[in-house]
């Protein structure tokens, strides 16, 4: 039987500026991919990651030329890493997906089910604040009252004044992400204060390279360190035992489902934590995560909370929890506006 590949533009609008260490957007530029089959059609998105080279137009490429190498569909958990363009992981990400929708639909069963998964034993899920002036991260605080756990982004000047407003206006738990942007000379400071103030973890302290300061900063920080930007696929991990407690797995940098389970197994076997994260996604692509949470320790699937125009429906988050719903595949709809 033949399968159809399309693709076309997925734009996001955010409900606000969002800002890390590297940089500001409003808009984020996906791509919705489609692979039909027998009369079913399996969904994925890619979110190009522009520090990696990719965007829009490069990820469009990369699954056009994965439509011509494209072997045995039912063979979902290995086809499109065997198809897969060089340095465009999103776009693998979403053919993925794609290719996973398909089979739990063929088969009539979530996703969660044809791999296994425990539905009932998802994680919180952390809310990210992005970069931004005192005032306008503690208003953002105000909005996110409902989630028990916070992300606050790091890596401008004025750190200290922000987290401080942020833990004077709430009593939720905390997480950093520092996205690269400090250095080891001030990192050390930092860290000490930030433990006296009740934060749980430090994403990415230091840029993705330095993996032996990161190690020597890791045996006198006072906060977990989780790798981010050191980390990308399975064969990445057992060099970052003993300089990170944890890693955190992204589709969009992994290439898809069947790479995240792998590197969750091979976290395991060398003593890592695991955190689920994800880019600025639509609720197609944060569904599709949300079908291995069970499997990891803590979850950062909020990509579609920060967007105003999701034009799907899947996972929800109930008390903080993830919640999944009740369809076949990867259990995600077209939203009706």
């Amino acid at each position: 039987m033949t399968i159809a590949i399309r693709h076309r533009a997925l734009d996001l609008h955010l409900r606000h500026t969002f800002r890390i260490a590297r940089g500001a957007s409003d808009v984020r530029q996906n791509l919705l991919v489609e692979l039909e089959e027998g009369g079913l059609v399996g969904r994925g998105e890619a979110a190009p990651i522009l520090r990696y080279h990719e965007d829009r137009d490069s990820a469009a490429r990369a699954v056009d030329a994965m439509a011509g190498r494209l072997r045995d569909p039912r063979a979902f958990a290995q086809a499109a890493g065997q198809a897969a363009v060089k340095g465009q992981s999103s776009a693998e990400a979403a053919v993925d997906m794609a290719l996973h929708d398909l089979a739990g639909l063929r088969l009539g069963a979530p996703l969660y089910e044809v791999l296994g998964i425990d539905p009932g034993q998802t994680p919180e899920t952390s809310f990210t604040i992005g970069l931004d002036t005192p005032d306008v991260v503690v208003r953002k605080v105000r909005e996110a009252s409902a989630y028990p756990v916070l992300k606050v982004k790091m890596g401008s000047d004025g750190d200290r004044e922000v987290l401080a407003a942020v833990r004077d206006t709430t009593c939720q738990r905390i997480r950093i992400d520092a996205n690269e942007g400090w250095t080891p000379e001030g990192a050390l400071e930092r860290l000490d204060w930030l433990a006296k103030i009740g934060v749980e973890l430090v994403e990415q302290p230091l840029p993705a390279d330095r993996i032996e300061e990161t190690r020597a900063l890791r045996r006198r920080s006072p906060i977990p360190f989780y790798a981010d930007e050191s980390v990308h696929r399975a064969a990445d991990i057992p060099r970052l035992a003993g300089a990170f407690d944890g890693i955190n797995v992204k589709l969009m940098k992994c290439g898809g489902i069947a790479e995240a389970l792998r590197m969750i197994a091979v976290a395991r076997a060398h003593g890592l934590k695991v955190m689920l994260g994800c880019m600025i996604e639509s609720s197609l692509a944060i569904t599709a995560a949300a079908h291995l949470s069970p499997l990891v320790d803590t979850a950062d699937l909020d990509g579609n909370l920060l967007v105003q125009d999701d034009p799907f429906e899947g996972a929800t988050v109930e008390e903080g929890r993830l919640k999944l719903p009740a369809r076949p595949g990867l259990r995600v709809v077209p939203r009706r506006l």
